[in-house]
């Protein structure tokens, strides 16, 4: 059955039964081929149906660490009303939405992952909070809306009951249709995570102010810098389902010959989906020359025998943390030369930035260190005029290196990004954080200021770093870095 029969808030008649305590009727859907319910048909669809509530449910892993995180939320704004809302549909054309993805703040506070839920941390009396987790219950099979509705349980699926979310996410739950009024009522000051839920922000509009919210914001954004060790589990095991995704990619790069980068794409996804929720962020799939391109997703170009693969792909786990991995590899097996040259010097610059990843170093050392080593060969080369110190004082190399050397990695692919600039780039590295090493050259095709044998190659190399008590462990070292063992590698898995 497609999609195009009844979606969002439609009903497949021209009727629109009421729903319970004076709710909005259900929207009919315009061109159904039913024209109205008959009333025998209503009853008909309300009875017979088994009792299907679970009762022997456990706590998802990460309440207990969800807790916590509210507990520091609370600490942190004491008598204030806190709202963290996981964001709605997006429409992607029509009646048909993009998958739904919540929003990362409730994630982390919750471990809950569906549509239009809303947390709500209430003050009391004693500086601490009571928090809540409004969700949708599971569909009325009274009104019809478990049938009528395009999103009632018979098109999309069971939802948990509140009585079982409660069990799972170890916090009080409550219908999400009645928040918007509960927060109408609210007094006293109040703070929501803006972007995802118009509908929540509306109900607060005249509560709340932006620099407010963005402190709320910037806090849980900040609270995130740290991975506790579950997330790092979590961290681990997208970065293994990754490298592993990167194998399917060599065996099949036959197959990308003879068509393009979609398959390369498609090749990586099934194993994002399989073992996985999604992959991470767009994949970039960049052959030949369109690996000078930082963010090609296109993924419509040819793969060419003597060609570089810039392939940068993460596996999304179904906590929804996920990994973000690079290599560049040759597609028939083997560098040339030049590109060899190429890639051996990203390699020493990934190996000096990884090697000033530890705890008490400042954030910025890993891209000063990758930098250094890639300016220095840029001079050697005779690309730029020396000193180095010159250099990278004037930011010359960034005609090649173009971008920063990481980022900090978690729910986000970017994680942490509202974090205040002087706790994350002007910050110390400590112990539990994650982020990526991953400097890169590029040579556009068009470039006349280089000889012609490094235009159109493009070389990236990134790994997923966590910062240790003593220094630092690659999550994704399941995969091969130096050119020569990736020619190994790369021929074992061909066969």
């Amino acid at each position: 059955m497609g999609w195009s029969t009844a979606r969002r808030h439609d009903v497949v008649e021209d009727r629109a039964p009421e729903t319970p305590e004076g709710d909005e009727p259900i929207k009919r859907r315009k061109n159904g081929l039913y024209p109205a319910v008959s009333d025998e048909l209503t009853e008909v669809m309300k009875s017979g149906w088994a009792d299907t509530e679970l009762r022997d449910l456990q706590p998802i892993e990460q309440a207990p660490y969800a807790a916590k995180r509210r507990a520091a939320l609370s600490a942190r704004f004491p008598g204030e009303r806190l709202v963290v809302p996981a964001g709605n549909l997006r429409t992607r054309a029509n009646d048909t939405e993009y998958p739904f993805r919540a929003a990362s703040e409730y994630v982390h506070l919750t471990g809950d992952q569906t549509q239009d839920a809303v947390l709500v941390l209430e003050p009391n009396g004693d500086g601490s909070h009571d928090a809540t987790a409004y969700l949708l219950p599971r569909s009325s099979r009274e009104n019809g809306e478990f049938w009528l509705d395009g999103q009632g349980e018979l098109w999309t699926g069971r939802r948990h009951s509140l009585t079982e979310g409660e069990v799972l996410l170890g916090l009080p739950c409550a219908d999400v249709r009645k928040v918007a009024d509960v927060l109408r009522e609210a007094t006293g000051p109040v703070r929501v995570v803006r972007g995802y839920d118009a509908g929540i922000e509306a109900a607060l509009t005249d509560k709340v102010t932006a620099e407010r919210d963005a402190e709320l914001k910037e806090f849980l954004s900040e609270l995130r810098l740290v991975k506790d060790e579950w997330e790092i589990g979590e961290l681990q095991k997208a970065c293994d389902s990754t490298a592993r995704g990167f194998e399917d990619v060599v065996r099949v790069l036959d197959k990308a010959e003879a068509t393009s980068e979609r398959y390369i794409e498609g090749t990586f996804f099934l194993r994002a989906r399989v073992e996985g929720n999604d992959v991470g962020y767009g994949s970039i799939c960049a052959a030949g020359p369109h690996a000078c391109t930082l963010h090609w997703v296109r993924n419509d170009g040819p793969v060419r025998p003597g060609d570089l693969l810039l392939l940068d792909a993460g596996v999304e786990t179904h906590t929804l943390y996920t990994a973000d991995v690079t290599r560049t590899l040759p597609v028939n097996g083997t560098y040339t030369d030049i590109q060899r040259k190429i890639y051996d010097a990203v390699y020493d610059a990934q190996e000096a930035g990884i090697a000033a990843v530890r705890p008490g170093a400042a954030y910025r050392d890993f891209h000063d260190a990758a930098q250094r080593v890639l300016t220095e060969r840029l001079v050697e080369w005779g690309l730029l005029e020396g000193p180095v110190e010159r250099v990278l004082e004037l930011g010359l190399q960034r005609r090649w290196t173009l971008h920063g050397t990481g980022h900090m990695l978690g729910l986000d692919v970017h994680d942490c990004a509202a974090a205040r600039t002087e706790t994350y780039v002007n910050g110390t590295l400590e112990p539990g954080v994650v982020l990526t090493v991953e400097p890169g050259l590029y040579f556009q095709a068009d470039d006349l200021t280089v000889p012609e044998e490094y235009r159109g190659i493009g070389v990236r190399i990134e790994d997923d770093i966590l910062v240790t008590e003593d220094g630092n462990r690659n999550l994704s070292d399941g995969l091969p870095r130096r050119s020569d063992e990736v020619e190994r590698w790369m021929a074992a898995l061909k066969g």
